[in-house]
């Protein structure tokens, strides 16, 4: 699920309750009045909604049979003897423990294989190391060896992330006091069910500059 960030401006306030009767009983309001230290306060309340995100399931299939190999080098020697030097390399192989090969797809071009083991399995060892020695005509050339994956996406969905158990407070003056003694007074207030609140699960209040809000859920 993408992190979709609120931008909360100065002298906003973000509430979450615990019952999302109480955000929509508020949200319904419209306007509400609120003491804070004597003060009289006529905010605004808003429904609260995020921008358009994605969710989807990213599944990963790493094969047990087959790794793929760049950094080919290029020699002047045909593609079918490349073919079988990258074969019996990879047969007789001591550091990854291949054994015997089913298939070598060989491209001259990009200087890359596939090497296709007949053992499941036989890849676990080649995996654990990014660089793979290949002997040809008495000299070590240096092979990158990567996994072959398949990769595929699934439930992809657009969703709009709009929070039935939190309202944006509006239009809250500014005080001389601190945030953190604003923020309190509002959550005292929208706690009493005589003020048509109820338990809030979490507040956020800024003064002064912005703030970035990520919701998990």
């Amino acid at each position: 699920i993408t992190k979709i960030p609120f931008r909360l401006n100065p002298n906003q306030a973000l509430l979450t309750f615990e019952d999302e009767e109480v955000a929509q009983r508020l949200i319904k309001m419209g306007k509400h009045t609120v003491n804070l230290d004597n003060q009289i306060a006529d905010v605004s309340v808003k429904p609260f909604t995020l921008e358009m995100g994605i969710k989807f399931e990213l599944h990963i299939t790493i094969s047990g049979k087959k790794i793929k190999v760049s950094e080919v080098p290029e020699l002047p020697i045909p593609e079918e003897w490349m073919r079988d030097k990258l074969e019996l390399n990879f047969y007789k192989s001591d550091q990854g423990r291949g054994g015997e090969v089913e298939s070598v797809k060989y491209d001259k071009q990009s200087r890359t294989a596939v090497i296709t083991f007949l053992r499941p399995g036989a890849t676990n060892g080649f995996v654990r190391c990014s660089k793979y020695p290949l002997f040809v005509n008495g000299r070590c050339y240096r092979l990158s060896v990567f996994p072959d994956t398949d990769v595929h996406l699934e439930k992809f969905q657009l969703y709009c992330g709009i929070s039935k158990k939190t309202i944006l407070l509006k239009g809250i003056q500014d005080m001389e006091d601190d945030e953190e003694s604003v923020q309190d007074m509002i959550e005292i207030h929208f706690q009493k069910p005589s003020n048509s609140g109820g338990e809030i699960e979490t507040i956020k209040y800024v003064s002064k500059g912005v703030t970035w809000v990520c919701f998990e859920e």
